[in-house]
């Protein structure tokens, strides 16, 4: 995989955080997640949040920064604080999340930069914890529709406890035209929006109500399903050695969209973004340090 000396925008829209373990602290927060291994990839990734005015927010910052990110859309809070998840991993090698509220990335705005830039993106990630304050979720939305027709639109459903409502989801549904969801989300989608229990099925479903182009379902170590309306592939796992799973499916998802806009198919996105993921599940964080193995894998 090569450098491309003239990289698509892909935005990480939402939230942008401090992953609190036992351990210590690292830079997180499931779109900057994205964004962050996008350029990794070889795009330009653009995380567009808002953090505290505090240290916390100077560290992350500073951190993109380190890793050649822009950090023009990142706003800066007077008030608020920068935002912070305690992490902890559980027996089965899961994360369990403590997200702690009232923090900068919920008074996300909607300005001139960030619409300027979204005019420009290629893609954009976008999720449903950032959108459980009202100020962040009208910021998300109208961030969105001001994309051109070509941009890929994920919404990375990703549940956090109870930052969810049918509501929310089903907005951010009829505005992207990617959805990618895990096993779990599967079960609870079923339930919200009467669908098959059959994940093809479901997949087909929700692709005909909201007129999505692709939907993506991951198994975790059991590999991903893709579907079109045309087609599907559903790819097996790869065995790897987990050091802990915090943004490995983030790391997915940016695979996922850097072979869609590299133009390939159901099998080599599906094949693609599942390597991504693993390789970021064998090091620990959501955003290790992985530029050098990335440009060493062939994408198919």
């Amino acid at each position: 995989m090569t450098k491309n000396t003239n990289p698509p925008i892909v935005v990480g829209l939402g939230e942008l955080l401090w992953d609190v373990f036992p351990d210590g602290k690292r830079p997180g927060g499931a779109p900057a997640n994205v964004a962050f291994q996008a350029q990794q990839l070889g795009c330009c990734g653009l995380v567009a949040s808002r953090v505290g005015k505090d240290d916390l927010g100077d560290e992350l910052v500073e951190f993109l920064q380190s890793k050649d990110l822009q950090t023009s859309l990142i706003q800066r809070d007077e008030t608020a604080p920068t935002g912070r998840v305690t992490v902890s991993i559980n027996t089965e090698n899961q994360p369990e999340y403590i997200i702690h509220e009232d923090v900068a990335w919920n008074k996300l705005d909607f300005n001139a930069d960030l619409e300027a830039v979204m005019q420009k993106a290629a893609a954009v990630c976008f999720g449903t914890l950032a959108q459980r304050c009202s100020t962040s979720r009208e910021t998300i939305h109208k961030a969105v529709a001001a994309t051109s027709k070509e941009c890929l639109l994920v919404y990375d459903i990703n549940i956090r406890q109870e930052y969810y409502d049918i509501t929310c989801i089903e907005a951010s549904l009829n505005l992207a035209t990617i959805l990618k969801l895990n096993d779990e989300e599967v079960d609870l989608l079923t339930a919200m929006l009467n669908l098959p229990t059959d994940h093809t099925q479901f997949t087909k479903a929700l692709i005909e109500k909201y007129d999505l182009n692709l939907v993506c379902i991951t198994r975790g170590a059991n590999g991903c399903l893709v579907v079109s309306s045309e087609d599907s592939f559903d790819t097996p796992g790869e065995p790897i050695e987990v050091a802990d799973t915090v943004g490995a499916g983030d790391a997915f998802t940016a695979g996922l969209i850097f072979s869609q806009l590299s133009g390939k198919n159901l099998e080599e996105s599906g094949r693609f973004a599942n390597k991504i993921g693993g390789i970021v599940a064998s090091h620990h964080g959501a955003m290790p340090d992985l530029i050098v193995e990335f440009r060493k894998l062939e994408i198919g």
